[in-house]
């Protein structure tokens, strides 16, 4: 939806049906469809209010920044809408830049540094003398606040499609394998996805339901699905029957509904900013950049992991030694305990974990044992017998895990990456799993952040080799904020 038309009320397409009418099928499914898409539009306006709202207060503080200068008062009240302007000049409200990933942050950085470019050409064509004064602090205040208030709105947007609310249908298209791997991972309070069926291949229509999902066509009737169902998002998984021409006409026939198009690569590992589009002889072809892994990248998150670490273990000293005191009471046995795993490159270490379990029992904790939930190679256990009242509750909270923060200022592990596994666990990776190892193992990482209830193998195998594939600063970051959350919460301890 173009930027300039998002405070329009949208209405069907066509003419309006004369007063008393029958409602047809169509017509009643279009009616649901834009019942069910009108928080779009509600949350929008949100948006631009809250922008509107940051505004505002960052507009007084740069006034009060400013005292006695006679176009300061001016410049303040001109502000907050010249900044939801900015907003809106940059597409900031456009839904497709919305709700998930760094589009939408990254255009309202564009559109304050829009809005500072736009007050220095004035103020420098026009003599204005704008009060710098009020500009330097209301414009990183309001940028700060706004981006801070869009974070919230995706906060309570993903509480909401916990609930199972304002979530878009999605149609999956391709191989039944392919189907069956997203369907696995799609999770509708991460993704806001609901979805409400596949087309598969023709020798796949055969039967009604696949994995649970329905069949409700092949390839040739996507455009026919998705009008009868008012789809909002298709997605396309590869396959060698939807070669680039059927993809193109594939594109052309949705043109005419309201559903988006999402094209799987091959490569689903790989994120956005290892891939660039390069024209060679006329064709837009895909260029997939190595992974950087080495170099200076490789001493920044170094620093990082140490600095943090050393940090984090003279803030957490008390909670550290309180812990310490606890598991010596709380029954005979060590302190700590160290674990051995294996490391970047296949170098082994001591993991050092507090003792959470009964003496005698830590050297049990590599052998699987009745009522073990197997997952691949990982097993976990939800009522193990071995693990103490104290151990219970040290584990709920990862607290067993802190010690680990000195395999981190060692150089042994890092704060974020994969979760390190013993050597026999090792012994029965593939050879695509062995990808792990180019880094060194985490503290925390993205699977358990990404859901900590039992993934599966295939899940883990996915996840953390989408790490590897695609490390970066802001990531870890991203990663340790949403460890918090989860450590906080409790989620999936056993």
């Amino acid at each position: 939806m173009s930027s300039t038309h998002f405070f329009t009320r949208v209405l069907p397409h066509g003419p309006a049906a004369p007063e008393g009418a029958p409602v047809t099928g169509a017509r009643a499914r279009r009616a649901g469809a834009l019942a069910r898409r009108a928080w779009r539009f509600a949350y929008v306006r949100r948006l631009v209010a809250g922008d509107l709202a940051c505004a505002v207060p960052a507009a007084a503080a740069g006034y009060l920044a400013a005292p006695g200068v006679p176009q300061a008062a001016a410049v303040a009240a001109a502000l907050p809408v010249a900044w939801v302007l900015a907003m809106l000049l940059s597409r900031s409200y456009e839904q497709r830049f919305l709700w998930e990933g760094p589009e939408e942050f990254r255009r309202v950085l564009r559109g304050a540094a829009l809005l500072l470019a736009a007050v220095a050409t004035l103020d420098w064509g026009l003599q204005l003398e704008i009060p710098r004064g009020v500009v330097g602090v209301a414009l990183p205040l309001s940028t700060a606040l706004t981006l801070a208030q869009r974070q919230g709105q995706r906060w309570w947007l993903r509480r909401q499609r916990a609930k199972g609310r304002y979530l878009q249908t999605l149609l999956l298209v391709g191989p039944e394998m392919g189907v069956a791997a997203m369907h696995e991972q799609l999770r509708p309070d991460a993704h806001g996805y609901r979805v409400v069926g596949c087309c598969l291949p023709v020798t796949g229509v055969g039967s009604q339901r696949f994995h649970g999902l329905p069949v409700l066509g092949g390839f040739a009737d996507v455009a026919d699905v998705v009008r009868g169902h008012e789809v909002d998002t298709v997605a396309v998984l590869p396959s060698r029957e939807l070669d680039g021409a059927a993809l193109r006409r594939l594109g052309w026939q949705l043109e005419k509904s309201r559903a988006d198009l999402l094209l799987a690569p091959a490569v689903t590992e790989v994120a956005g900013p290892r891939v660039r589009t390069r024209p060679v002889c006329g064709w837009s072809l895909l260029k997939m950049e190595r992974p950087e892994l080495r170099g200076v990248r490789r001493l920044v998150k170094a620093c990082f992991d140490r600095v943090v670490a050393g940090l984090a273990i003279l803030l957490l000293l008390p909670v550290l030694l309180v812990v310490a005191v606890v598991v010596k009471t709380s029954g005979p046995g060590p302190v700590l305990v160290g674990q051995q795993r294996v490391g970047r490159d296949g170098r082994m270490f001591q993991m050092l974990t507090f003792r959470s379990t009964e003496a005698g029992a830590e050297h049990l904790l590599e052998q699987p044992a009745p009522g073990n939930e197997r997952h691949g190679v990982l097993f976990t256990r939800s009522r193990d017998p071995r693990v103490t009242g104290v151990g219970r509750l040290l584990r709920r909270y990862s607290l067993d895990e802190l010690p680990q923060l000195f395999n981190v200022l060692t150089g042994d592990m890092s704060l974020v990456g994969p979760r390190p596994l013993p050597p026999d666990e090792v012994e029965q990776l593939d050879e695509d799993m062995h990808r792990r190892f180019v880094v060194k193992p985490g503290l925390t990482g993205l699977w358990q952040v990404s859901g900590r209830s039992n993934p599966s193998w295939d899940d883990v195998l996915r996840i953390e080799i989408q790490y590897v594939e695609n490390w970066s600063l802001s990531l870890d970051l991203m990663i340790i904020g949403r460890t918090f959350g989860a450590v906080l919460r409790g989620d999936g301890a056993s």
